[in-house]
């Protein structure tokens, strides 16, 4: 056993007595009869567990050594027999397993065991057979390492303010990570109850955390022993398990339904007033949950802990969720207007897990939207109907909707549902499609169905399916059983199993009566000649259409079968047009005819309040996604930006701003830039003047606004802009303690402050600054503005730097390299890097790691040449293993496709525009 115990002691007496008794014979791993074994040659191969046992309970036992980076473990897991077997199969992953025993229930003893290290099998042949229905226990004794990880059971350090190191143990579990922790059936529908004790230091304020509040402490001397009580049936990825010295904040939730219970945030002691914020939004939006879904949070207790070292932004563990510091802390000192509508944002989406995910829990990861989708859907209205005034319903399409339709309209995506078996491919569907399209698609079900009846269904779902695990059909049976008027099932299933989504194209055919049809979207025209036959419904969409137009505001309703090649509307003999998808809560484009975007355009210019927040905003995407794939001609999404001279709403602009700085990207290193460039610097300087540099800090929107559009300015060369941005930076540099910009600024400051004016002195100067910032989201802002320096030969050792987990934490690793590689300077730089360095990554980060997958995607999406093109295929073919990278390849390709297409096919309508209307 790791460390120094003085007392060894198991969880429970029968576990001692285990090794004296004669029908518990253990198997060392010291004798023959383990071995290990790959089945990574097999022609085929299944990676699910056997089925033929099931867990009901685990007794854990875990001791990590904080100090030397190791732990060791014993445990005894109640075993189900479901088909008769002579065999028990779990995963184990490395872990060191010493020994296996039969603590109880049953004749039969262990034999022998071995490690299939391909599939994180712990494979145990027994000496007879189990009949099913038999029930027994079995003891492992194992050990494993916590240092150079952030996933499984790991350690994590950090700096007190005395300058003191202070190790810390945590875990992260999901998807397939418990296996790295404890034996065990990693599956999400093998749940099972735990007793967890975890060891501790007994001194400098260690404590432990896990599930369950604390039953009982043990004084061990140096170590004390906590013991956990029992937790409710949930699945081995929601364990969790803290040793720290953090300190806490807690409050009161109220709950409509059950009982009144505590919510406590951990955090490292000298950050605990960082804590605040996100104690006061936590428990307003579980108490929102809980009245939403009706149903009580389950535990008596529920605990956040902000992690110096952490994968991902967040982890829904069941009674003890986890986030990066960036994503939990907020300081007005430090955090933006984003940072902070952020912070709730993932506290929302967590806390929403507590009942869709946790309670009620996908059977198998290729209904993993259910949990996150859902997840992210109830994000927005849990902060909604706390924070009201920030237009969290209309940022949904900015900062879900638009995103997830740029990677869905190409070949690259996959359908919401779709079949995952490995590890690396139940960790690459943690994507964009599971979270984002799965919102969508939810969002546009509540507004068919209405929301009273949605909440009726969610209610009936959670309550039906507690403790237990469902799939999708489950959830959409609930739906259908409170809305009949039409076929749910039909309708969901055309989102849910085909990739894409349609574009509904509108015409006039008469006076009174517009015509609607509908294709299958693609961002690069090429795709449309191309063949797709992998879908049942032939890429038609059962489409629930809502309009109004220009002469009735009254919003109308259509289906549009996937049966059905037409369907007709009828308007006013004087109506000019129809707006099709009410505030895009559809999930599809929109393409008119040209006479009716022109009429639009008319009347957004001549009165842009004729059309709401949202629906403007929709019109921009739609317009120049339809351009950009030449559907539409570019000069008609051109039109459009003129009538942004009224435009003062932020969603809106995000949109535009997002757009024009995108083309900029596009147009670089064509002879119209600096055509582009003096009409997008004219389009956005008057609400550039009209936000100003001072933050306002009551109002959140125009704080949001100000933002965008004072970066896309920068980004632009307006050159006001850039001269703020330079002046406050050195302003900053020469005092950085009481000139720090407002945190809102900073991030432009930073950077466009160091492009301006940088040289090396100044970035030797910021890094400084950098490495002594303790702040997370700080040190983020600060590594923003590193990376905007214009001097190949410093970002060159800026990535060198970046290597150094003693300078850039790893979860912090893949956003530095993005910034550099956003830099035009600092593009070739990373992709030479990370082709000459790609074996050490893959030593580093692991094919499973799905941030890693993502990296060449985003290193690359700018590329705008056919060399380019080639250089990436090259790469492709060097190095063909993807693990979890393998969409996000294709996506890599996809993009550099379509920018190539983009300058063919658009190029000459952009020219004849700005030379037509400068």
């Amino acid at each position: 056993m790791v460390g120094d115990l003085k007392i060894v002691k198991f969880i429970l007496c029968f576990v001692i007595l285990a090794f004296a008794l004669s029908n518990a014979e253990a198997i060392s791993q010291d004798g023959l009869n383990v071995k290990s074994k790959s089945v990574s040659d097999d022609n085929e191969i299944n990676y699910r567990l056997p089925g033929t046992a099931k867990p009901s309970h685990y007794e854990l036992y875990l001791h990590p050594d904080i100090n030397a980076g190791k732990f060791s473990g014993q445990e005894v897991i109640t075993i189900d027999i479901l088909e008769e077997t002579d065999q028990i199969v779990l995963h184990s992953n490395r872990l060191s397993v010493s020994s296996v025993f039969v603590a109880g229930g049953t004749q039969a003893k262990v034999s022998h065991y071995y490690y299939d290290l391909a599939l994180d099998f712990l494979v145990i042949n027994m000496t007879e057979k189990l009949a099913p229905g038999a029930r027994f226990r079995m003891g492992f004794i194992f050990e494993g390492e916590m240092l150079g990880k952030i996933v499984g059971l790991y350690g994590s350090s950090y700096t007190n303010p005395n300058g003191e190191k202070r190790n810390i143990a945590t875990s992260q579990f999901e998807p397939t990570y418990a296996r790295q922790a404890f034996p065990c059936f990693d599956e999400p529908n093998m749940k099972a109850t735990f007793n967890i004790t975890l060891v501790t230091p007994a001194g400098d304020n260690y404590h432990a955390l896990s599930n369950m509040d604390i039953e009982s402490t043990v004084d061990l001397g140096d170590y004390k022993e906590v013991n956990f009580h029992q937790t409710v049936p949930m699945s081995t990825y929601l364990a969790c398990f803290i040793i720290s010295d953090f300190a806490s904040t807690s409050r009161a939730v109220s709950a409509e339904y059950g009982d009144d219970f505590e919510i406590r945030i951990y955090a490292t002691a000298h950050q605990l007033d960082k804590t605040e914020f996100a104690a006061d939004t936590a428990a307003a939006v579980t108490e929102y949950f809980i009245k939403n879904y009706k149903v009580a949070y389950p535990l008596p207790k529920l605990d956040m802990a902000a992690i110096p070292d952490f994968s991902s932004n967040a982890m829904e563990n069941w009674g003890l969720v986890t986030y990066r510091e960036s994503a939990l802390l907020y300081d007005p000192s430090y955090s933006s207007t984003w940072n902070k509508q952020r912070i709730a944002a993932v506290i929302a989406h967590e806390l929403a897990h507590m009942w869709f995910g946790n309670l009620v829990t996908m059977n198998w990861w290729n209904d993993l939207w259910l949990n996150e989708g859902f997840a992210r859907f109830m994000q927005y209205k849990g902060i909604h109907a706390i924070y009201n005034d920030w237009g969290l319903l209309d940022q949904f399409l900015v900062t879900a909707l638009h995103s997830v339709m740029n990677f869905d309209s190409t070949p690259a995506s996959h359908p919401i549902i779709q079949t995952v078996e490995t590890p690396e491919q139940i960790s690459e569907i943690f994507d964009t499609i599971s979270y984002e399209k799965g919102a969508s698609v939810i969002r546009m079900l509540e507004d068919v169905v209405g929301v009273e009846k949605f909440e009726e269904a969610v209610t009936n779902y959670l309550n039906k399916f507690q403790y237990k695990n469902a799939v999708t059909d489950d959830f959409l049976t609930e739906v259908a059983n409170t809305d009949t008027s039409f076929d749910v099932k039909l309708m969901m299933r055309t989102w849910t199993e085909q990739m894409g989504f349609p574009v509904v194209n509108v015409k006039r055919i008469s006076a009174t009566t517009f015509e609607v049809t509908q294709q299958r979207f693609f961002s690069n025209a090429e795709d449309y000649d191309k063949i797709f036959d992998d879908s049942e419904f032939n890429y038609k969409w059962f489409i629930p259409l809502t309009y109004f137009n220009d002469q009735d505001a009254t919003v109308r309703r259509a289906w549009f079968l996937p049966e059905q090649q037409a369907v007709t509307v009828a308007v006013p003999i004087t109506s000019k047009w129809l707006k099709i998808n009410t505030h895009q809560v559809g999930y599809y484009r929109v393409n008119y005819e040209d006479e009716i975007w022109q009429e639009i355009i008319g009347d957004l210019v001549a009165t842009p309040t004729k059309f709401d927040i949202a629906d403007r905003a929709h019109l921009l995407n739609d317009v120049f996604a339809l351009a950009d794939a030449n559907q539409v001609a570019y000069g008609i999404a051109l039109d459009m930006t003129k009538y942004l001279e009224k435009e003062t709403d932020f969603v809106p602009w995000y949109v535009a701003a997002t757009k024009l700085q995108a083309l900029q990207v596009n147009l670089v290193k064509t002879d119209i830039y600096m055509d582009y460039l003096n009409y997008a610097r004219k389009l956005i300087s008057k609400v550039y003047q009209e936000v100003t540099w001072n933050v306002d800090e009551n109002d959140h929107l125009k704080n949001r606004l100000r933002v965008s559009v004072i970066t896309a300015a920068c980004s632009l060369g307006l050159p006001d802009c850039l001269n703020q941005a330079a002046s406050r930076f050195n302003a900053f540099l020469e005092n950085p303690t009481t000139n720090k910009p407002d945190p809102d600024l900073r991030e432009v400051i930073y950077y466009y402050g160091m492009q301006r004016v940088g040289q090396e002195k100044q970035w030797d100067q910021l890094w400084e600054i950098f490495l002594t910032e303790v702040d997370a989201s700080e040190k983020l802002k600060l590594m923003y503005g590193l990376s905007g320096i214009k001097e190949p030969w410093i970002l060159k050792r800026f990535i060198g730097l970046a290597a150094n987990e003693n300078f850039v934490r790893s979860q912090d690793y893949f956003t530095c390299i993005q910034y550099i590689a956003a830099n035009p300077a600092g593009h070739s730089l990373v992709w030479e890097y990370v082709r000459e360095n790609w074996v050490a990554l893959v030593d580093r980060f692991g094919l499973s790691n799905r941030y890693f997958g993502n990296m060449v995607r985003a290193i690359t999406e700018t590329f705008t040449t056919a060399s380019m093109l080639e250089e990436v295929n090259a790469f492709f073919d060097k190095y063909p293993e993807a693990g979890a990278g393998t969409t996000s390849r294709k996506q890599a390709l996809e993009s550099v496709k379509n920018n190539i297409n983009w300058l063919k096919n658009n190029l000459g309508d952009v020219a004849m525009w700005l030379q037509s209307n400068m």
